[in-house]
């Protein structure tokens, strides 16, 4: 059985593009310096922990682009190497990092929306970065791509804060639509 709706799916994928546009729209608000000075996080920076964000959405995107079966809407990440290291830096300026931010979440709320129940019940076998295999349920690593962003987000939420920024409101709530 299912544990995620194809609205589910939709729904976090939606929440996922409009929370990172809002967070970038709110880094954008502060100087290069600022966003890459290392503020003691898990990834060094602001910069390095939305790095890490679009690095890691990669790997996944390729796991499951290699899966038999994918959507051809991951077929555009063929061009894309695979990253080695979870905080590799390949963006270095938030303009360049923020198109490509843009353009995976554009890619994984159309791939979500071309996702059967079969697809989402698949098991996916793939190699971590440390090269351990392992094989999991696509639909519960799609989960997982779902909340890790929101982890790491929230960190970001936090540094954007010390810096003076306020991201507003950050809960899946405000698109949780009323039910009158």
């Amino acid at each position: 059985m299912s544990m995620v709706s194809d609205a589910r799916l939709t729904l976090l994928a939606s929440y996922n593009q409009w929370m990172n546009r809002r967070l970038y729209d709110a880094a954008a608000r502060l100087p290069h310096d600022t966003l890459a000075a290392d503020r003691g996080a898990f990834f060094g920076s602001i910069l390095g922990t939305l790095n890490h964000l679009v690095v890691t959405d990669t790997i996944w995107l390729k796991r499951f682009a290699a899966a038999p079966g994918a959507a051809a809407v991951l077929a555009a990440l063929d061009d894309t190497p695979m990253p080695t290291a979870l905080d590799a830096m390949p963006y270095q300026t938030l303009s360049v990092l923020r198109e490509r931010r843009d353009w995976l979440d554009a890619m994984i709320l159309r791939w979500v929306g071309t996702l059967t129940p079969a697809q989402l019940s698949a098991r996916l076998t793939y190699v971590n970065t440390k090269g351990t295999a392992f094989t999991r349920s696509a639909e519960g690593l799609l989960t997982h791509l779902f909340n890790h962003q929101t982890h790491h987000r929230g960190q970001v939420t936090t540094l954007l804060s010390q810096a003076g920024v306020d991201v507003g409101v950050t809960d899946l709530l405000a698109l949780v639509p009323e039910e009158g």
